[in-house]
């Protein structure tokens, strides 16, 4: 059976069994029966309340609107059990979500207040006042300000009866000191956002010893509900009438000045007088029914359920459960119709990271590896033009083998100038005997000046090397930016370690070169090459001399060595030559590229380990916050059709 049939039919059942009973007995069996029913329906509207549904539809609700000193926070305190804010001007600068949750053990009474970013649990009623006033003034500025963020007050209590209400500020006309002139335009448009939708309830706040048709509240709820379909007012202060209005104010009751489909209730709550004589709430609930028992006019309206905070609650339970009732279907097809509105806008903005927590681990893991094999490529070589790192390292070594060139060509000028002018270079040795030392100085000269050329091409491959690990970066993680920061900072922290140690090395081996030494196989073989070739020359020389033109004793030449030195030394700077136009290279490659794209992958990959995730995989793009936004939503609205299927 649909479950508003079965509440019609239950309570058609149960009023012919409490006919007899007094009007407090049988409102409140009334109430106890419907709890099963009721509390379902109360807790589905706050669970999609509470997971932000109403960013993407409005759903079910009462909102209470009244002019200023109309009565509208005493009916609320006689509802809740609890003193609200209080005061002349605008007391309520907030929209209050008042939710009143009835408890069944013997727990104590509690509630909580949230807004924004705070929750706050407290165990004293008294205390409820001072929390909502400091909420009001965090959220709309100390002094007399609105703003539209909304408070929400959960109160559960042994008292009070399972229902929701959202208390909205008072209409005011005319702006106190402190106030913006358009306070009263602010407070409509505020007021105007929550009573215009077609799922709330609005609940008029209307003083009986006013005409009800010039207030305010009541106006802007016919203008938003012209048939009076889901308008409910609340008459109060009755024991303000004057002797003989009574009838015009039962004309009204009876809706025959202001039709209204969901009707009047009369109360008689707390005012202002009873508040400075201590009169309690309980209190002042007995004084309200005996008031309307004694009433000449309104005793009846007490026998019709039309009178008393009692008869209002339970009115207002019945109004919202068939009101959240009769909107589900819509619900449902609205939640449908964005459902598949959110998948089809989702296609336009690619695949992103998981909202579930539990399943960031894993995608970060997969971005991270996607990664490290893209660096991984930049070492292998194995493709061709743009992204080939070799490409953009071989003219840096390239010219390092031209400084060496240079480096060679002026060493042997060197050794041609030191041989031709020899006398002015040689030490204690005899003029046909070579100084060792001399030429060795020259090498060791030589070689210290590739010192700066080599840090040059380090500090070059470096900044190369540097710049294409950030780009694969920048291009495997486009829209996270502290994954990319984590990263980048990797990058130069190992570049920057690898630097070190790569000219640390160039340095030592610098050192190396200047001892002038080597054991090449093909060296020596030239070294015996040279020598026959200089024997050879030798001989030639002697018999060319053994003529007339032989030099007597005293002439030298032929014993002076020097002839074929500067050849020998030529050689051995071909053996320096080669050995630094690979030995720099490779020391680069494998230290700057090869070592620390191991180290990157490793570091990397460590960012699975106890990271912030979510923080890590946090979008900055414009696609990347829709995207987020879309699956967010996405979420809310599985989540809201899950818990209506389960609730019908």
């Amino acid at each position: 059976m649909d479950a508003s049939l079965e509440i019609l039919d239950y309570e058609s059942q149960e009023s012919i069994q409490m006919e007899n009973q007094p009007v407090e007995e049988r409102t409140g069996v009334f109430l106890k029966q419907w709890e099963s029913q009721v509390r379902p329906f109360i807790e589905m509207i706050d669970y999609l309340r509470h997971i932000g549904i109403e960013k993407d539809l409005a759903l079910p609700s009462i909102a209470v609107v009244g002019d200023q000193s109309s009565g509208k926070s005493s009916v609320l305190e006689a509802l809740s059990g609890v003193a609200l804010p209080r005061g002349s001007g605008i007391v309520t600068r907030c929209p209050l979500e008042l939710k009143l949750r009835k408890l069944h053990t013997g727990s104590n009474w509690t509630a909580v207040i949230s807004y924004r970013d705070v929750q706050e649990t407290f165990m004293d009623p008294s205390q409820v006042e001072g929390h909502v006033r400091r909420a009001q003034n965090v959220l709309a500025g100390d002094g007399v300000g609105i703003c539209d963020e909304l408070i929400s007050l959960e109160i559960t209590s042994p008292d009070v009866c399972d229902l929701t209400l959202i208390d909205l500020p008072g209409i005011t006309r005319v702006p106190v000191k402190g106030q913006p002139e358009d306070i009263g335009d602010q407070i409509r448009r505020l007021i105007l956002k929550f009573i215009e939708k077609r799922e709330t309830i609005n609940l008029v706040v209307v003083p009986c010893n006013v005409d009800i048709a010039t207030t305010e509240a009541l106006r802007m709820a016919q203008g938003v509900d012209a048939h009076g379909a889901r308008t409910l007012a609340i008459l109060t202060k009755p024991d303000l009438v004057d002797k003989g209005a009574e009838a015009d104010i039962l004309q009204v009751m009876q809706g025959k000045v202001v039709p209204l489909k969901k009707g009047y209730i009369m109360v008689r709550c707390r005012g202002q007088s009873d508040i400075n004589e201590n009169l309690s709430l309980s209190e002042a609930t007995k004084l309200e029914t005996e008031f309307f028992k004694n009433h000449s006019q309104f005793s009846f309206l007490l026998e019709e359920q039309k009178a008393t905070t009692r008869c209002l609650a339970t009115k207002l339970t019945k109004e919202l459960v068939n009101h959240i009732r009769a909107s589900l279907p819509s619900l449902t097809e609205q939640i449908q119709i964005r459902l598949s509105a959110v998948r089809l806008e989702l296609k336009n903005y690619g695949q992103g990271p998981p909202l579930e927590p539990e399943k960031m681990s894993a995608y970060l893991s997969r971005k991270i590896l996607e990664f490290s094999d893209q660096i991984s490529e930049l070492c292998r070589a194995s493709t061709t033009g743009e992204g080939n790192i070799y490409s953009l390292l071989r003219p840096v070594f390239n010219q390092w083998e031209s400084h060496l060139r240079i480096s060679k060509a002026e060493f042997k000028d060197e050794v041609r100038e030191m041989t031709e002018n020899y006398e002015a270079h040689r030490g204690r040795e005899l003029i046909t005997f070579s100084d060792y030392c001399v030429y060795e100085t020259l090498i060791q000269k030589h070689v210290n000046n590739l010192r700066m050329p080599a840090v040059e091409t380090l500090k070059t491959v470096r900044g190369i090397v540097q710049k294409e690990f950030r780009a694969q970066c920048e291009l495997c993680f486009p829209n996270y930016p502290h994954l990319r920061y984590m990263i980048i900072n990797q990058i130069d922290d190992i570049q920057s370690e690898q630097e070190a140690k790569v000219e640390k090395r160039i340095m030592e081996y610098i050192n190396m070169e200047k001892l002038v030494y080597t054991q090449d196989p093909i060296f020596t073989q030239k070294m015996v090459d040279f020598r026959f070739v200089e024997q050879r020359q030798e001989y030639e020389s002697i018999c060319l001399d053994t003529g007339e033109n032989a030099t007597s004793p005293n002439n030298c030449a032929v014993f002076d060595t020097r002839k074929l030195t500067p050849d020998k030394w030529k050689i051995y700077y071909e053996i320096v030559y080669q050995r630094l136009a690979d030995y720099i290279p490779m020391l680069i490659l494998l230290f700057m590229l090869k070592e620390a794209v191991i180290m990157l992958r490793a570091n990397s990959m460590d960012l699975r380990n106890g990271a912030d995730v979510p923080k890590l995989l946090s979008e900055d793009s414009e696609s990347g916050r829709k995207r987020t936004e879309l699956h967010q939503r996405m979420e809310r609205l599985r989540m809201a059709q899950e818990r209506i299927t389960i609730t019908i």
